[in-house]
């Protein structure tokens, strides 16, 4: 068994051909030049056939370092073709290498297909997390979900026991919601949410129903204005979590006051003014719902822009570069 990182015992025997075949055949083309050249120089042979044996020479030690280079080029052909959803590079196995084999060709192909493996097994261990993380977290989500509901049409509850069902009702649909911005931001290659055409301004008024019963309780009015109307090709869910995400963040960063959304053109945007009694938060202290709705613009290429104008004043722009039409 070969050790690992060591060279494959086969292509070690072949170490350093690739550079010596390419030196003898540019030097075999070298010497067939300089001999052409000197048979017309001293009228061995007309000027014509020293050209006509020059263009040969050349033509055939083209040939030859096609040749030699046939198997980078298959290596480069196999690489290019890879999906890394098939799984590993098994044509790439190292025992498969022939005793003709240049090393640094053998060293590319077992870094290749290493890498291959590393892959394929990160996507089967992302497939098995995602699956296994979505049931085991949604499950319990939804159990209280429905004791909460149960308990809210008890007749006999309290008022302070109406007041915590609401308050769980409100954290587990803030839990829901991160557990489905998780939950995208863990999937690579399939973000496991099916994509249509959606009107952006229908998507965010069902959106704020749902926010305004999680903010139920806080000092802050959620508005939302719709100057403009447009359509985006995409996953609904997707673009409700992120619009969600920056709608959490202006809250916390107003503290009390109004969480204002509005749809512009190819632009959505979240805005808030700090209360008088809150301190906003530092330029650096940006909090976790933004790194989320960061992640989140940065994998669907919906360009986020945060700023805050006069230290007190919240504006967060996505931007959309691709916007429908609405028919």
């Amino acid at each position: 068994m070969t050790p690992r990182g060591a060279p494959h015992p086969r292509a070690a025997l072949a170490r350093g051909g690739f550079q010596r075949r390419l030196m003898l055949i540019f030097g075999m083309q070298l010497v067939a030049v300089v001999v052409a050249c000197l048979m017309g120089y001293y009228n061995v042979a007309p000027v014509w056939a020293v050209l006509l044996l020059i263009v040969i020479v050349s033509a055939l030690s083209w040939l030859a370092a096609q040749r030699v280079w046939r198997p980078v080029s298959v290596l480069a052909q196999l690489v290019g073709s890879w999906d890394e959803r098939q799984g590993g590079l098994d044509v790439l196995q190292p025992d498969r290498l022939s005793r003709r084999t240049d090393a640094d060709v053998a060293a590319l192909t077992r870094g290749f297909h290493a890498f291959a493996n590393r892959i394929a097994g990160y996507n089967e261990r992302e497939r098995h997390f995602t699956r296994d993380a979505s049931h085991e977290l949604r499950s319990p989500l939804t159990v209280i979900k429905m004791s909460t509901d149960m308990l809210a049409d008890e007749s006999a509850l309290s008022e302070f026991g109406q007041r915590s069902v609401q308050r769980i009702r409100r954290a587990t649909r803030e839990m829901e919601a991160l557990v489905e911005a998780l939950l995208i931001l863990a999937r690579e290659a399939d973000n496991g949410q099916g994509e249509e055409d959606f009107v952006v301004n229908d998507v965010l008024r069902e959106e704020l129903v749902d926010a305004r019963e999680m903010l139920h309780g806080h000092p802050i009015e959620l508005k939302f204005e719709e100057p403009a109307t447009f359509a985006l090709h995409g996953s609904p869910r997707v673009f409700a979590v992120l619009c969600w995400q920056l709608i959490r963040h202006a809250s916390q960063y107003t503290g009390q006051g109004t969480v204002l959304v509005s749809v512009l053109p190819g632009v959505v945007s979240v805005s808030a003014t700090a209360g008088m009694d809150h301190d906003p938060l530092a330029p650096g202290q940006q909090g976790f719902e933004y790194a989320i709705a960061r992640r989140i613009s940065e994998r669907f290429a919906w360009p986020l822009n945060l700023h805050v104008q006069g230290g007190s004043r919240y504006v967060a722009e996505i931007r959309f570069p691709r916007p429908l039409p609405v028919s």
